[in-house]
């Protein structure tokens, strides 16, 4: 049984926007007619300030009450995913190839929910920043706002997130204290060769068979070389090579992320991913040419910012806190936040896994019911945190 959610004027309303934005899905940086629905809402709702243009497509609203003295930042994604949506509902994308297979329309609509809520009541004493970011998909739309001085035109003392979680109960809020969601790498490996007949091998040098090895070498990297109690992910997604059926080609390329939630981790992994290739292609007579790019780094929570995130979540009617998940080993650019700032990056249940709706599946929709619980969450946050 699920619990009952907190009382919310307007949320048919909210549902309703909601499923509008879930049919007009945009892909990072091209948010140009979320960015205006975020816009003119919070105009609507009577905010101090709206910023548009922001990195791009971001777009950042302003509410002061009191006397402004304290300042917090809260904050959602607006990017959807280059996925085509097989969910069937009727309010599906209409966008071929690109859908909301994250949720990130269900977190706008929560933040809006609670920029209304806080517009109208107006119980506390500070400023709230309401920060829409765009591209957090893998572009990195966090790092450009923080870089574009997101923080130094806004001057927000800690920052929050949010992200629904399919695989918790609807009303069920995580908590990390430390490491919620991993840092996230890409790797790019090239083994060159010497191309030949593939009836006589023995004339060449075969970067496939290296390749192959590779792979394996590679897996020992987090399973032989991580400690157990670490964690540690190196995944090669992607190997081409060749053409022909009966051509040693000269080339072979792997492609793959690195995963892990320690800065020490990290830099080991990078590094002995390009001794790991350089020294297999060496003893096998190749060359290997190799790239290791810095992606996200770590979402790690600060503690007193996860204790104030947690109160919050305490004081949702008939919410559960969970303070004992392990991290995730997916990205998040909310990273780059928490690296300026200090904040919390929390989880919100929505159990749809139960029902097959995961996170960047093309049948995922976000739980319209998980609404008035983020809603209630943002508004009590922002509340406790600049108390009258």
């Amino acid at each position: 049984m699920s619990p009952r959610p907190p009382v919310l004027d307007g949320l048919d309303e909210l549902v309703a926007w909601r499923r509008e934005l879930h049919a007009m899905p945009e892909l990072g940086f091209e948010e140009h007619r979320t960015a205006a629905f975020v816009a003119e809402r919070l105009r609507a709702f009577g905010l101090d300030e709206v910023h548009t243009g922001i990195a791009g497509t971001g777009v950042v609203g302003v509410l002061r009450a009191g006397s402004g003295r304290r300042t917090v930042a809260l904050r959602a994604d607006m990017d959807a995913l280059p996925i085509a949506e097989e969910s069937g509902r009727p309010w599906a994308s209409r966008t071929p190839g690109v859908m909301h297979a994250c949720g990130h329309d269900g977190h706008v609509v929560m933040l809006l929910g609670a920029a209304r809520e806080l517009a109208r009541r107006r119980r506390f004493d500070g400023t709230v920043v309401f920060v829409f970011q765009p591209a957090e998909e893998m572009l990195g739309g966090g790092r450009r706002m923080v870089e574009e001085g997101l923080f130094d035109r806004f001057p927000a003392t800690e920052v929050y997130g949010l992200h629904n979680w399919p695989w918790l109960p609807l009303g069920t809020f995580g908590v990390h204290v430390g490491p919620v969601m991993a840092a996230a790498d890409r790797f790019r490996i090239r083994l060159r060769g010497r191309g030949c007949h593939a009836a006589m091998p023995h004339l060449g040098r075969d970067p496939v068979t290296a390749a192959a090895q590779l792979v394996s070498a590679l897996q020992l990297l987090a399973a032989r070389e991580t400690d157990p109690l670490d964690a540690a992910v190196v995944s090669v997604t992607i190997l081409t090579a060749g053409e022909a059926d009966n051509v040693v080609p000269e080339t072979a390329e792997l492609r793959g992320t690195l995963r892990s939630l320690r800065a020490a981790t990290r830099d080991r992994l990078a590094r002995r991913v390009t001794e790991t290739a350089r020294g297999l292609a060496a003893a096998l007579g190749l060359e290997a040419e190799v790239e290791v790019t810095p992606g996200y780094p770590a979402t790690v929570n600060t503690a007193a910012e996860a204790g104030h995130a947690a109160a919050a979540a305490t004081a949702v009617p008939g919410a559960a806190v969970r303070r004992d998940l392990p991290p995730s080993m997916a990205a998040e650019d909310f990273a780059f936040m928490l690296e300026a700032r200090p904040g919390a990056y929390v989880w919100l249940g929505t159990g749809s896994a139960a029902d097959g709706r995961i996170l960047h599946s093309p049948a995922y929709d976000f739980e319209d019911a998980a609404i008035p619980w983020g809603v209630a969450w943002w508004v009590r946050l922002a509340e406790m945190r600049l108390a009258a």
